[in-house]
């Protein structure tokens, strides 16, 4: 009896350090989007094509402090949630967008095409990169404003 007493406790503990464990790595993955807003510098092809903005500022993305996000991608706005499942890996709710046509040479449906793909990212050298499409593209951004 005593024997079963300690292996439910010693299952107990371990089972709470691994919920506790996998809590913070996705508080703190999440700590490190949170209140941040980024502007798009490059879409990296599979293909090895690379696309870039004219206007940065045209192509901006805001993690919020709550789990929201808002983005502008060219001439629409749109928002959804975000969330941290774990180390690196970020996932999109629904998207709400504005559907406005924007100009020849927008990148506006390249971006809502492949964007609500993206399942992981890297803060790399200051710069945030959003990948896990299934074409194994990547987005390059950069903090909003430099």
């Amino acid at each position: 009896m005593k024997t079963n007493t300690i292996r439910l406790f010693l299952v107990s503990a371990i089972a709470i350090v691994a919920m506790t464990a996998a809590r913070w790595e996705s508080s703190s993955a999440q700590a490190g989007l949170s209140g941040t807003s980024w502007q798009l510098v490059r879409i990296q092809g599979s293909d090895g094509s690379t696309m870039v903005p004219k206007d940065r500022t045209k192509y901006t993305i805001t993690f919020g402090n709550d789990g929201r996000v808002t983005a502008r991608v060219d001439c629409n706005r749109g928002s959804s949630t975000w969330k941290t499942a774990g180390s690196n890996q970020l996932k999109f709710g629904s998207w709400s967008m504005t559907r406005a046509k924007c100009p020849s040479g927008s990148l506006h449906d390249s971006i809502v095409r492949d964007g609500g793909a993206v399942r992981s990212y890297e803060i790399k050298n200051g710069h945030l990169l959003l990948s896990g499409m299934e074409e194994g593209g990547l987005y390059e951004l950069e903090p909003l404003g430099k």
